[in-house]
């Protein structure tokens, strides 16, 4: 099992979690990562883009002129996608870009995540994250000491006030130990989480 440091707010060293194996222990499967960051991303696609075909576009019943005689080449609809205003050929339409993927997969990949974060000593614990009240400067505070710029803050679901402190600091998101994904822990460089979070992440992933 691996052991990590943990750390109290003001970025002093107060002892050492055992973490383990079977979350932040496990094989790296970067194809399975790799197919979770696409499936994030498709799923968020909104896929509203739409364009009208000849068949959708209004006007366009009658020849412009007659088949013959008149010098020109011959014209069936003044919609044809060659005139201004036609209609466009092979017209993107609205479509659903998001696709499944195993649960069992998925938790792979985030567990791979998780343990490269560990190898790279980018995953910190914290004995705890409490604030009397939202703060952003206290916030500041707790990651200046740790010598962190871009993370993902990992707290459970009683944290409001670290939430609503971390939500106004470029390049820091939070989020609890149910909602985490791979996209997020590949973004931030660094991953922060309070002895509790790394408990219920254990209890949920293991």
């Amino acid at each position: 099992m691996a052991n990590v440091s943990v750390y109290n707010m003001e970025g002093s060293e107060v002892g050492t979690l055992e973490l383990s194996d079977a979350v932040f222990g496990v094989e790296i499967k970067e194809n399975l990562v790799h197919q979770a960051v696409v499936q994030y991303l498709a799923n968020n696609r909104q896929g509203t883009q739409k364009a009208k075909t000849r068949s959708e576009v209004s006007g366009g019943g009658a020849k412009p002129w007659r088949q013959k005689g008149t010098g020109h080449a011959r014209q069936g609809s003044t919609r044809a996608p060659q005139w201004t205003g036609g209609g466009m050929v092979f017209a993107p339409v609205p479509r659903d870009y998001s696709f499944k993927m195993n649960k069992k997969e998925k938790r792979a990949a985030l567990k791979s995540v998780l343990t490269d974060k560990v190898h790279e000593n980018k995953f910190l614990v914290l004995d705890e994250l409490k604030f009397d009240a939202p703060k952003t400067k206290d916030m500041k505070k707790v990651l200046d000491a740790l010598k962190v710029e871009k993370a993902l803050i990992i707290v459970g679901n009683d944290s409001d006030n670290a939430v609503i402190s971390a939500r106004n600091i470029a390049g820091v998101a939070t989020a609890s130990p149910e909602t985490i994904n791979v996209f997020d822990l590949l973004k931030y460089n660094t991953v922060i989480a309070t002895k509790s979070s790394v408990a219920a992440i254990e209890e949920v992933y293991a």
